[in-house]
């Protein structure tokens, strides 16, 4: 019996000297959010769409600026007969129309596409925190389930030393059949909990790859992040409902809605614009043909204005003006979820982060307290006083209280990034990551006011 603890305290001694030789090389935790930052598919597409978003600016300010055209025909004609003819005719010309009065339509048209803007970078600045917080999650995951695989290997190397302990005892007359049955079932059922707890720390991984975009090498043991926490629930709520990204965008479409409806209300003004032109004609006829015309090249100019006055369209500009106002209403309420939300997720993640602290304290007692019983157990099974099945329950009371610390690790670091998400300041900058920084605005700041050119500011 002695010889086959020796044997499992000497494996483990071996795993953590190991694991200790690593720590250089390992992998931290803000190393791993880092990369998300960087390589996560879904935070990049994000960003492409905030990209897309900012092209709505130049696309609504296109109203209030010059159309410029130019046209241009030729013919050829020809008969045969008694009176044959052959005629070429051309007109080649320029035009610009220029408007100079919609109904403020562009004007509010441009703000409500610059209040999508900002509403798209908040919600991107949402994705980053999601995205943050997916990967601190997967991080604790793979460390967790690792853990869970490894101390389940050690109970199966364990129960496999106390069948084939109560096997020999069997044989020589010190236990029964019924202890042997009884440690065979268990090591059984650790063989499958092995294979289940191998199972999850795979699935764990390939969950790691996807968000942080890299395999999980040696992960080194995190910290929760209770120096960035609010002091009080009361103060992580007044935080979220003040600055959470998802608050703000609402807001911000709350903005771009009402714009909306005032552009709606626009096309029932008059409506003013300008155009201006030139023209060249060209007529070529055989001599002799064509009489009463005359050849050769006309060329002539215009310039003028239209007003329309808009009376009746069936309707349906009132219904864009009701349909408007319904969005700004939807608009306006989505604010309140957006905010019942964040209150939701600050209550749950600081409720769920006081519960993990507390299970962290006493499955740390508890863990000790049934080594410590299972040492005892074991030793009144030597001399006679507790059977196999005692052992096997203090050791199954022995994993049970380890994978449950193992779980409470891992819930009080995710809990406290939640907390920090629902604060809305899970960010780079809030961590002090050291990576590049995407910001939004630069592509914005290069498209907004852009009249001509097909290139993307990045060369495309």
């Amino acid at each position: 019996m002695l010889l086959g603890v020796n044997r499992i305290f000497a494996a483990v001694l071996v795993s953590a000297t190991a694991l200790s030789s690593a720590t250089a090389s390992a992998e931290t935790i803000f190393g791993a959010l880092a990369k998300a930052y960087q390589f996560n598919s879904t935070l990049n597409s994000a960003r492409a769409g905030v990209r897309v978003t900012d092209e709505n600016v130049p696309i609504a300010k296109s109203g209030q600026r010059p159309v410029i055209a130019g046209s241009g025909s030729i013919n050829y004609t020809s008969s045969n007969g008694p009176a044959s003819s052959r005629l070429t005719t051309g007109s080649f010309g320029v035009e610009i129309q220029q408007n100079l009065f919609d109904g403020f339509q562009t004007r509010n048209n441009v703000r409500a596409a610059q209040a999508q803007v900002r509403a798209s970078n908040e919600s991107l600045r949402n994705q980053e925190q999601n995205t943050l917080f997916d990967a601190a999650s997967a991080y604790m995951d793979v460390i967790r389930d690792r853990q869970i695989a490894v101390l389940t290997e050690r109970n199966l190397q364990f129960l496999t030393e106390q069948s084939r302990a109560a096997r020999s005892r069997f044989e020589v007359g010190e236990g029964t059949r019924t202890d042997v049955s009884q440690a065979d079932a268990s090591r059984a059922t650790a063989v499958a909990q092995v294979a289940a707890a191998k199972a999850q720390a795979q699935s764990s991984a390939a969950t790691y790859r996807r968000v942080i975009g890299d395999d999980p090498g040696n992960l080194k043991g995190a910290a929760p992040l209770s120096k960035l926490l609010p002091n009080s629930l009361a103060a992580g709520i007044a935080l979220g409902e003040a600055q959470h990204p998802a608050i703000l965008a609402t807001q911000q479409l709350v903005d771009a809605a009402a714009y909306s409806v005032k552009s709606a209300e626009g096309q029932l003004l008059p409506q003013l614009s300008a155009s201006a032109g030139i023209q060249s004609s060209y007529r070529n006829s055989l001599p002799g043909v064509g009489i009463g015309s005359s050849n050769g090249t006309t060329n002539s100019a215009s310039i003028g204005a239209t007003l329309t006055v808009p009376i009746y369209q069936g309707g349906r500009t009132s219904a864009q003006v009701r349909q408007s106002k319904e969005s700004l209403g939807q608009a306006r309420i989505e604010v309140d979820v957006s905010r019942d939300q964040v209150r939701n997720a600050m209550v749950a993640a600081w409720t769920q982060y006081i519960a993990a602290r507390e299970s962290l304290s006493a499955n740390r007692e508890v863990v000790s307290a049934a080594q410590l019983a299972l040492n005892g157990v074991s030793e009144e099974r030597n001399v006679g006083q507790r059977t196999t099945l005692d052992v096997l329950n203090a050791q199954a009371d022995v994993i049970t209280a380890q994978i449950s610390l193992a779980n409470s690790e891992r819930d009080v670091v995710v809990a406290s990034y939640a907390i920090l998400s629902a604060a809305g300041r899970l960010s780079v900058e809030t961590l002090g990551f050291q990576v590049a920084t995407y910001r939004p605005e630069e592509h914005y700041n290069a498209v907004k006011d852009k009249w001509i050119g097909l290139r993307t500011p990045d060369g495309r």
